[in-house]
């Protein structure tokens, strides 16, 4: 969508009729410029009612990212982040990986964050995109500089995962559970996913860029578009948070665990992360990246965030992969 439409949508945002005069007035522009630019909505998970005489509503009022409500949640903890907040934008982290390899977030010793009311072209794991919509959702990332190489930083999207669910329970929402290697699970369902992205040298400093997406309230509309069993906050609570105060909260248990990990690694997180594992002990069917599979029983994980299967060959260890639970007779 254009920043055009925006404008738009942010005066329908008090969830009343307005008219297309009404509005074009209000923006300088013609009638015919305030239609055609809320056909974008539909793409953005957006239903907006229209009825001759009255005008155009939202169905679903959309509860705006404000920079300085996300500030002020974040308390005394504020002045440690950089953040910024965007009506659209392909990906987060593709922004932040920009200014990783420009150099230009590493000088002020600020937690770098960019959030996006809508992301159009948000990545997950091996390729797959994550499906979003405006105001359905958070989709964000997070920079940090890290001294140690890459291979340091194997268990993170774990510590991550751990971070996450620990700001959910502060906030309220339990039952969430983690799935192995960076997915929040509730009810065997999709809520959040975590994708980390680095840059640095062979052996030190490395630049990590944290991408998160969460659902929140899902409409229709985006629901269809994912390939595969996802859940939000509304489903499990009966309501849809303040999407300021949960950004907030996420940030700042994202940025604890970060201070944790970049001086111990995954393992203070390990015994927790393993009580959280939603396949943990259970037989499942590990797709490897080449294609091939391997059975066996979930027997935790390696200090380094690898999983460890009890398989009919022993204890084996895999880095990459995608599980799924396996059928039993």
């Amino acid at each position: 969508m254009n920043p055009f439409t925006f404008s738009i949508l942010r005066v329908l945002s008090d969830n009343e009729f307005h008219s297309g005069q009404a509005i074009a007035e209000a923006l300088g522009v013609s009638r015919a410029s305030v239609s055609n630019a809320l056909r974008d909505a539909d793409e953005a998970g957006l239903t907006i009612h229209k009825i001759k005489g009255r005008g155009y509503r939202l169905l679903d009022q959309v509860q705006w990212l404000e920079r300085n409500a996300i500030l002020e949640h974040l308390g005394h903890q504020a002045d440690k982040f950089n953040l910024e907040i965007l009506d659209t934008i392909d990906s987060t982290n593709s922004l932040l990986l920009h200014e990783a390899d420009n150099r230009l977030s590493l000088r002020d010793g600020l937690i770098h964050v960019v959030a996006a009311e809508l992301q159009t072209k948000g990545r997950g794991r091996r390729g797959r995109q994550w499906h979003s919509g405006l105001g359905v959702g958070l989709a964000f990332s997070v920079l940090w500089r890290f001294q140690q190489s890459a291979s340091f930083l194997s268990g993170l999207s774990l510590a991550t995962g751990v971070a996450i669910v620990r700001a959910l329970e502060s906030s309220g929402i339990q039952g969430a559970v983690l799935k192995w290697p960076n997915d929040v699970m509730f009810n065997f369902c999709k809520l959040a996913g975590i994708l980390i992205e680095l840059h640095g040298d062979m052996l030190g400093p490395t630049v990590a860029v944290i991408g998160v997406g969460m659902n929140l309230k899902l409409s229709d509309s985006v629901q269809a578009r994912i390939d595969q069993g996802a859940t939000d906050i509304f489903s499990i609570s009966g309501e849809t948070p303040d999407r300021n105060k949960l950004l907030a909260e996420l940030l700042l248990n994202i940025a604890r665990v970060l201070r944790e990990f970049e001086q111990s690694g995954f393992t203070p997180f390990k015994e927790e992360w393993v009580d959280r594992h939603v396949c943990e002990g259970k037989a499942v069917t590990l797709k490897l990246p080449d294609g091939s599979g391997q059975e066996g029983l979930v027997h935790g994980v390696s200090d380094s965030g690898s999983l460890l299967l009890q398989t009919s060959l022993g204890l084996r260890s895999f880095s990459g992969g995608e599980i799924s639970l396996r059928r039993t007779a």
